[in-house]
């Protein structure tokens, strides 16, 4: 219904501006992605998303007739325009290449699922709906009326700067069209953290990244052992004799600590994301032109996927703005001849190294061919000098914390966490009957294997194809397209080179990152796949008698995904992920704990993991202590340490999550006798 009732403001619009006809095409288009995601069951769990009939056999009947409906108009509309869209296709895409982009599209259009039979049904739903909505787009723009095209035209000219010769390179600083971006940018990923994230970590590993950052800012490097180690029991959270720290690398922690001495740690990463807006354009200005620059920052501050990771408290916005501000960093002293930029770009390396380790090494082997002259300007000695010292320097740092946590420099925490929790080798890179971590739900087989890796490949192809944009379309139609219809510049193979080497490095990993945030493992190529669009879209520009109708497809397409995509993710998986939520702080706002212990009962993640995040770092300290009810002995002892405080018993219900005092508040004595529930 939110679908409708946008198509229907849109509608009015397009009405008064592009007429009648234009503005019945664009609400069907975007009633039909309304309607299509209404037919995905996905939710706040752990899982890909997927089409599926809805339980409620009358929703599903009105989604089904939404689509038909949809199907029969397009039709209805194809009867005119059908034989000039297959003139354009057999000329653009002769022979293999119409077919190749079918595949493409089909490839990429939904996950490979058990049982076979059912999968294959849902590619072809999948790519259905994905023609029909391409098929619509194109009804909507061609029935804009000159005029309108004309208006359109003339106000993208002052929005994005005029066209220039083959997307040369237009050095430049920032403007008012880029910080206006950056701060909308700012103010979205902000404003979902606040409304939908509920400023609470939601991923086990947004828990400890929280911990360990508020540790590192109050300037330490681990903490004391728990008095009662099980009752203390987090993901990610190690015991090393008479420590007890996250073994995650620090890079991370590190930037998320200057949140946590704030106070702020909410707006970290939408900060970041609105800077990461900012190096992009300067980045992009060094490759391309003004137009092309602008394009590439308006679909990145568009983008879901940036969006989301944005909100949220993972690793990812900090390692994205550190790699694109290393690319700008070689790319500006490639045409200034500036040394001091790769000494730069060099720490952002390093800092990339000490976020996650694997990307760093990427990054650092792909700047450094692009500096030798592959892809980009030769840099001179002294620029590849002070990049590989600023790299080493930086990224060192991490040798010198791993000897520091575990006594070894190339013994890493996370290693070690590991081997003790789950076996020894199972966590690391490479092929083997050995490798996995037993995540049924999340990895297809025991073991690891070059079949596998194709398989996570696909399982990530199609997160980035659904939350890239967002599109209806696809979100890597236009990706397609330049390789299948143009000619990629010297800067589109640089970008594809890059992306190939995420993707062959983490296919020696035996997990494809699973379903948190898209395909959140290569989330480093969000803007190399951006620059490839763009690139695209000039392309599809130069091959239509009217290039202004693609620039309205594009625009169009976005603004579904901001109207549709977005609020649906938002609100259908983002909202109480993984079953958590901020309710034991409100409880905690109400209630007046004040020196007590909290025993929280129910499972480690989520009930546990959202109460812990909100104990002090030192668990003697005059606060709610919230301790994990894990078994009967745990409590006793538990009991028995904190005898002196009163005593909680809390919950939250698994359906709805809202939590909700069980006991208390009751002594030492008074909670020996309380029943345990399992």
């Amino acid at each position: 219904m939110n679908a409708l009732l946008l198509a229907a403001v849109l509608g009015l619009l397009l009405a008064a501006r592009g007429g009648r006809r234009a503005f019945l095409w664009f609400a069907l288009a975007l009633a039909g992605q309304g309607v299509s995601l209404g037919l995905y069951r996905a939710g706040p769990v752990v899982g890909y998303h997927h089409y599926r009939p809805p339980a409620n056999r009358v929703e599903f009947a009105l989604l089904a007739a939404g689509i038909a409906a949809q199907a029969a108009m397009v039709a209805w509309g194809l009867r005119r325009e059908g034989p000039a869209i297959g003139a354009w296709v057999r000329e653009h895409l002769p022979g293999w290449r119409a077919w190749a982009l079918f595949g493409a599209l089909f490839v990429a259009a939904a996950k490979i699922s058990r049982p076979a039979q059912v999968s294959a049904a849902e590619f072809a739903f999948a790519i259905f709906v994905q023609l029909l909505a391409i098929a619509n787009l194109i009804l909507a723009v061609h029935a804009l009326s000159p005029a309108a095209l004309a208006r359109l035209d003339a106000r993208l000219d002052r929005l994005l700067g005029a066209e220039s010769a083959a997307g040369e390179a237009q050095p430049g600083g920032l403007d008012r069209f880029v910080w206006v971006l950056a701060v909308l940018s700012v103010a979205l990923a902000w404003g979902l953290n606040v409304t939908v994230y509920e400023r609470h970590p939601h991923v086990p590993d947004e828990v400890v990244y929280l911990i360990h950052a508020r540790y590192f800012a109050a300037g330490r490097l681990w903490l004391p052992v728990p008095p009662v180690p099980a009752g203390f029991d987090l993901d990610l959270m190690l015991t090393a004799g008479d420590r007890w720290y996250c073994p995650v690398p620090p890079g991370w922690p590190m930037a998320l600590a200057v949140g946590a001495y704030l106070g702020a740690t909410s707006l970290v990463n939408p900060v970041l994301g609105g800077l990461t807006i900012l190096v992009t354009y300067l980045f992009a200005r060094e490759i391309t032109d003004r137009r092309s620059a602008r394009w590439i920052v308006l679909l990145l501050a568009a983008s879901p996927w940036f969006v989301f990771l944005n909100m949220s408290y993972m690793t990812h916005s900090w390692t994205l703005f550190c790699a694109v501000f290393a690319a700008f960093g070689v790319a500006r002293a490639g045409r200034t001849g500036n040394s001091a930029w790769c000494w730069a770009a060099g720490a952002a390396i390093g800092m990339v190294a000490l976020i996650r380790p694997l990307e760093g090494a990427v990054l650092a082997l792909a700047l450094g061919v692009w500096g030798l002259g592959f892809g980009g300007r030769r840099l001179s000695f002294a620029s590849l000098a002070g990049l590989v010292l600023a790299t080493a320097a930086v990224g060192g740092l991490l040798l010198l914390y791993n000897r520091t946590m575990t006594g070894a420099p190339f013994q890493h925490p996370i290693v070690e966490y590991v081997d003790k929790t789950y076996g020894k080798g199972k966590n690391d890179f490479g092929f083997g009957p050995d490798k996995g971590l037993g995540w049924t739900g999340l990895d297809p087989w025991p073991g690891h294997t070059p079949f596998q890796a194709l398989v996570n490949a696909q399982f990530n192809l199609f997160a980035v194809d659904a939350e890239l944009f967002g599109w209806s379309s696809g979100s890597l139609v236009l990706v397609f397209l330049l390789l299948l219809a143009g000619k990629p510049y010297r800067k589109d193979r640089a970008m594809l080179g890059f992306i190939a080497a995420i993707v062959i490095a983490n296919s020696f990993y035996w997990y494809a990152g699973g379903p948190d945030f898209g395909a959140r493992y290569w989330y480093l190529i969000i803007v190399p796949l951006i620059v490839l669009t763009v690139s695209g879209l000039r392309v599809l520009e130069h091959r239509i008698r009217e290039p202004a109708r693609v620039r309205a497809a594009v625009l169009a397409v976005t603004a579904f995904a901001l109207l549709a995509f977005v609020p649906w993710r938002a609100m259908d998986k983002y909202s109480g992920f993984r079953g958590m939520n901020a309710g034991i702080r409100r409880l905690a706002a109400r209630t007046h704990f004040g020196r007590s212990l909290v025993l929280v009962h129910g499972r480690r993640h989520p009930e546990f993991a959202s109460a812990a995040v909100y104990n002090p770092l030192d668990l003697e300290a005059d606060a709610p202590i919230y301790a994990w009810d894990r078994d009967p002995a745990t409590r006793r002892a538990l009991i028995e340490h904190y005898r002196d405080r009163t005593i909680w018993l809390v919950g939250a219900d698994p359906e709805s999550g809202r939590w909700f005092v069980s006991r208390g508040p009751g002594t030492a004595d008074d909670a020996s006798s309380w029943e345990f529930a399992e």
